[in-house]
């Protein structure tokens, strides 16, 4: 694909980054590696005024910069947290990134945390419930908010929408922007059994304004989002067909867990720009839905029936 797209809902497409992690602090500082942007998880430096908050300036003095958060909660029941936000407003006008972003998720209830992203109930109440959420919050950043879909393991009983559906009304009403997370449709698409690729067609190419790419783990009979090494074909090859429907938006690669060195995370970055830019289609080995669940077995990698939680 030719040229650079265009910025969306005023939002720059800054090409192909990575989330930055402390092991590579030291190798980001002295190397300045020829690496678009990076990407930071907001909690990680909100209430740091020591070392990492001096790596973040450093690192923004150099490079675009973008917030990704884990403890908004857009979708939980209790009161928006008010004095989180305010940090998180803090940090992002002292660093100025190009937007802030968050999981479409719940991570807890009357005042406690999990530090999980927990699956939303698809309906109507929850999607007028998000959509007045994301307004608050938008408010109060002063910025648009940007969404990322999360992976799931469990649905509601109560579900009347698809993800795909519930999302795109909500970026639509809200009006935010979407992190399109290539890996969680995926693991999602498996989990649940639907089709990968139609719920990339249900989502509205105008409102996504970034993407994300990681390395899952395949357990048989589920896949887990565990960022913990090199994306697989299918998922590149979903990546690509994403790619060229939205028209090309800011892409980044996460490894969050047995990070590896530097130039091998930008390795991978080298690669979504590489099958973003070509037409040839991405090579698949004919094995890679196949997961060794011991040591002596082998299992087809086929969609299990839809796990429906109890949670109705």
């Amino acid at each position: 694909m030719a040229g650079t797209p265009a910025p969306r809902l005023g939002l720059p497409h800054h090409g192909f980054g990575v989330g930055l992690r402390s092991p590579h602090f030291e190798y980001v500082l002295r190397e300045q590696p020829p690496v678009d942007w990076f990407e930071v998880i907001s909690e990680n430096f909100m209430d740091s005024q020591g070392r990492p908050r001096h790596i973040l300036r450093a690192v923004a003095e150099r490079y675009p910069v973008v917030l990704h958060g884990v403890s908004l909660s857009i979708g939980s029941s209790d009161p928006i947290d008010m004095t989180y936000l305010a940090r998180l407003r803090r940090l992002a006008d002292e660093v100025n990134p190009a937007w802030v972003s968050d999981h479409v998720c719940w991570t807890g209830v009357l005042g406690r945390n999990t530090h999980d992203l927990l699956p939303m109930p698809l309906t109507e109440a929850s999607l007028r419930h998000v959509v007045e959420r994301i307004g608050i919050v938008q408010d109060v950043l002063g910025r648009r908010l940007v969404l990322e879909n999360p992976s799931s393991y469990v649905q509601f009983a109560a579900d009347t929408l698809s993800e795909a559906d519930f999302i795109a009304a909500m970026a639509d009403e809200a009006d935010c922007g979407l992190l399109l997370d290539v890996n969680n449709v995926y693991v999602s698409s498996f989990n649940h059994g639907f089709d990968p690729t139609a719920y990339i067609d249900r989502i509205p190419a105008d409102r996504v304004v970034q993407f994300h790419l990681a390395g899952h783990t395949h357990c048989g009979t589920h896949i887990i989002d565990t960022h913990d090494g090199e994306v697989i074909g299918r998922v590149w090859a979903l990546y690509k067909h994403a790619y060229q429907r939205v028209g090309g938006a800011a892409t980044l690669v996460e490894w969050d867990s047995k990070i590896p060195p530097f130039p091998i995370l930008h390795a991978e970055v080298l690669k979504a720009k590489a099958f973003a830019e070509s037409d040839a289609p991405v090579p698949l080995q004919p094995d890679e839905d196949l997961v060794r669940v011991d040591a002596g077995s082998v299992v087809g990698a086929h969609p299990p029936d839809p796990v429906v939680a109890l949670l109705s």
